[in-house]
């Protein structure tokens, strides 16, 4: 095979006779290896040059070997056969913590990616929750390059293993600094949010401050995407030649510390430069500006928040480190027997601070839309002692409430009705609701209900039928029937002078005093507005 060297060729030992071998206290037919080409080295494997590779010490060594070249009870070489070691420990316990991380930072994600407020189409939901995403996208790819890494220690042969570790190490290092430039810029825009939120139209929309907001971000994540193509995508076969130190020197050191490795972490470093100028640019918008250059960077560190004077300092060790094991392999996790100390600390340490301050300060800070909310509240009671308005009492509305108890909504319109008229509901009246109860209604309940019901479609050509199926579903609710036809007309307008006097019905009627007068005497002549 490749990846064994010839030197490393040793002879099959001696056995019974010259066609027998012994190998870890087992009878093999030599006869049968030499036919299939099988070769027998000195880390304690064999293989016959193809993908076939078995090993040979005990308790691992083969039972038997066939005819056809195939063996019994065979262990294969890319197994994890040896115990776990300093490495695979330390990355136990970094995965508990890492574990841990993790639900603090779905924690922060409920608590700071709820919603109290409509969305904003200047500020979409999904802005305030990406460094949480990220967050638990580098929780992530560092719990499973830390579990993946136990085999490392335990594979007899490096193998996939070492490829998982490194594969997820470099992207765990891309989102922890993904997750630091979005904290940042979404603190910006929380700056912008809170200093429009009295007036709308505070800030302009098509200035510098703008297309700068706009740009920065996409910058920003070009440099990332860079990093990650020069780091993710290539042939990680390499990494996993380290099978014994000639090939380490020769194979595995070139691959892993070539040029694109040590690129990457300066793409990483323009990254960090970026969100270093978001910071700024967000102090020098929205913050109190200072006159002098000694204020100003005074007042630089003293409007950045605790938590970004902790962590832009942690995360500047993510490419300085990247850059260390690009030029060191002893330091490198992509070496199976690198230094633990510079592995761990160099490479994990700083990830898990930044989520654990992360998840930290966000269990003491409040939600945003909440915040808002407090400060819409200060904004409405410092406006309301301006101008004099003292707010009602909590109280207030129970005892001036509309309705009294046991009053139906008839009964309260017909208070109201009588209070609007200027008189107001009698004594013994109200002493009537409250002791007996509701005042019973002269319209039963039950006619409202039935008068909702929708009436009968009459299909027929006769008029009065019709007209009586129309008017009969409220015939209930009126004062008396409804006549089945309608009034005659009258012939001419007005009453005739004589109607009284030539026998027409009026006559018939008992004319009170009031009446007669009122025909009999001329007109009232009104003088003055006393008068009426």
């Amino acid at each position: 095979m490749h990846f064994l060297d010839p030197r490393e060729v040793i002879a099959f030992p001696g056995g019974d006779n010259s066609s027998d071998t012994i190998i870890s206290n087992v009878h093999l037919n030599k006869t049968t290896l030499d036919f299939w080409n099988y070769t027998l080295y000195s880390n304690g494997t064999m293989s016959n040059g193809t993908d076939w590779c078995l090993l040979t010490f005990a308790p691992h060594q083969p039972a038997a070997v066939l005819e056809n070249g195939t063996f019994v009870n065979v262990t294969w070489c890319w197994t994890p056969a040896k115990p776990i070691e300093a490495r695979a420990g330390i990355g136990v316990g970094f995965s508990v913590l890492f574990g841990v991380a993790l639900i603090c930072n779905l924690l922060g994600l409920t608590k700071h990616g709820k919603m109290y407020l409509p969305a904003e189409k200047r500020f979409y939901p999904i802005g305030r929750r990406w460094q949480w995403y990220w967050g638990s996208f580098a929780c992530g790819a560092a719990l499973i390059a830390l579990l993946t890494g136990i085999d490392v220690d335990r594979y007899w042969l490096p193998e996939l293993p070492v490829i998982l570790t490194s594969f997820f190490w470099y992207l765990m290092q891309i989102g922890s600094m993904a997750l630091v430039w979005e904290a940042v810029r979404h603190w910006g825009s929380w700056m912008e949010r809170q200093f429009i939120d009295p007036d709308p139209f505070a800030l302009r929309q098509d200035d510098r401050r703008s297309k700068t907001e706009f740009y920065l971000p996409l910058v920003a994540y070009l440099w990332l995407w860079l990093s990650f193509f020069l780091t993710i995508p290539r042939n990680w076969d390499l990494i996993k030649l380290q099978r014994f130190p000639e090939q380490t020197r020769d194979v595995a050191i070139p691959a892993a510390t070539d040029g694109r490795f040590k690129a990457a972490p300066f793409c990483l470093f323009i990254t960090w430069c970026i969100t270093m100028f978001s910071l700024w640019h967000s102090i020098k918008h929205y913050r109190a500006r200072e006159r002098s250059v000694f204020h100003r960077t005074l007042g630089f560190f003293s409007y950045t928040p605790w938590r970004f004077l902790l962590i832009l300092p942690i995360s500047f060790a993510i490419p300085l480190y990247m850059e260390m094991v690009a030029w060191k392999f002893d330091w490198s996790p992509l070496n199976i027997n690198g230094n633990n100390i510079a592995i761990y600390v160099g490479g994990y340490v700083p990830t898990l601070l930044i989520v654990l301050i992360q998840s930290v300060f966000a269990y003491f800070n409040p939600n945003e839309d909440k915040e808002l909310l407090r400060q819409r509240r200060v904004r409405g009671r410092a406006l309301n002692e301006e101008m004099g308005i003292v707010p009602k009492p909590g109280w207030w509305s129970r005892l001036n409430s509309e309705g009294l108890p046991g009053e139906s909504m008839r009964d309260i319109i017909a208070r109201n009705v009588a209070e609007v008229g200027g008189r107001k509901p009698r004594t013994q009246n109200m002493e009537r609701i409250n002791t007996e109860g509701p005042v019973a209604s002269p319209v039963a309940p039950g006619h409202f209900t039935v008068s909702r019901e929708a009436p009968s479609v009459y299909t027929g050509r006769s008029d009065a039928r019709l007209h009586e199926n129309t008017t009969e579903p409220v015939s209930g609710m009126m004062d008396g029937p409804i006549p089945s036809q309608p009034p005659p007309p009258y012939e001419e307008r007005g009453r005739p002078p004589t109607a009284a006097v030539n026998g027409s019905p009026a006559a018939d009627r008992s004319i009170s005093v009031d009446t007669e007068n009122t025909l009999t005497n001329p007109p009232q002549q009104i003088r003055s507005m006393l008068d009426l």
